[in-house]
């Protein structure tokens, strides 16, 4: 997988077979776009494609589907007049579905890279995820990723965050969750683990992080993913109209107030 999977303590419920339709109205100032309304899969519904699991970015609290994304795409539909209707599918299934025409957009937490910007467009992004390297509060001898040759970092196996501990020189303790990963390192297990900064920003939102540190990696070490939406490529003026929409959220203040909410702090800017 290549975007850097969140692993959180938020329990992960079943994945749901049924479609969710969230109602968000339209707004008072935009009238409908004719020209991309007809590149709906369903006229007046911007059907998008999300895990719904996948915390805090979507998951379901009481039954109810919320988080990030999930905001983020009531506020997007609300912007080119239609309803959002929010279709929960596994990660596998999620690319696959917007090119069968199952979605209209993809909000996850995916990255644009080459190879997928060869077969889709993306929006402009609305969030950059950065690494974060994690250790004992107490270790004083990892500073930098040119301090983890030969240490042992606890990753999930084939992420970003495993390939570039990896490039680094440091040796490869299997864990597929973010929560294990953090107490592998407290507990002496582990030196560290390189994660999103995302992961571990709403980690220490809703937990004790006493006994741990971390460091986000600068921009001239590891260069952060750009995070957007993904739409068909045969709806470019959904495209156009989705990016205009992220950017008035931006102007506006919606993407840093809604990364506040869910994160703790802002990630929505470069």
């Amino acid at each position: 997988m290549l975007k850097k999977k969140l692993w959180f303590l938020l329990p992960l419920v079943a994945l749901v077979t049924f479609t969710l339709t969230a109602c968000t109205g339209t707004s008072s100032d935009t009238s409908k776009n004719s020209d991309v309304t007809a590149e709906l899969i369903n006229k007046n519904e911007l059907t998008i494609g999300l895990e719904g699991t996948y915390a805090p970015f979507s998951y379901r609290k009481d039954g109810k589907l919320e988080g990030f994304e999930v905001e983020l795409g009531k506020a997007l539909a609300k912007k080119i007049g239609v309803k959002a209707k929010f279709v929960p599918t596994q990660w596998d299934s999620l690319i696959a579905g917007l090119g069968s025409q199952k979605f209209d957009l993809v909000l996850n937490d995916i990255s644009e890279t080459p190879a997928r910007k060869k077969v889709y467009n993306f929006t402009t992004p609305y969030m950059y995820s950065r690494y974060a390297l994690i250790t004992r509060s107490d270790n004083t001898t990892i500073k930098s990723l040119a301090d983890i040759k030969g240490k042992t970092f606890v990753e999930g196996t084939g992420t970003p965050n495993a390939a570039l501990a990896k490039k680094y020189g440091a040796k490869i303790t299997p864990s597929g969750d973010f929560t294990v990963s953090l107490s592998l390192v407290k507990e002496k297990r582990a030196d560290g683990t390189i994660n999103a900064s995302a992961a571990w920003y709403a980690f220490a939102k809703n937990n004790s992080t006493a006994g741990l540190k971390s460091q986000t990696l600068k921009d001239s070490v590891v260069k952060p993913d750009e995070v957007a939406g993904m739409v068909s490529k045969k709806s470019p003026k959904l495209q156009a109209a989705l990016s205009k929409g992220i950017q008035e959220l931006r102007k506006d203040g919606t993407l840093k107030k809604l990364s506040q909410k869910y994160f703790g702090t802002d990630l929505t800017t470069k």
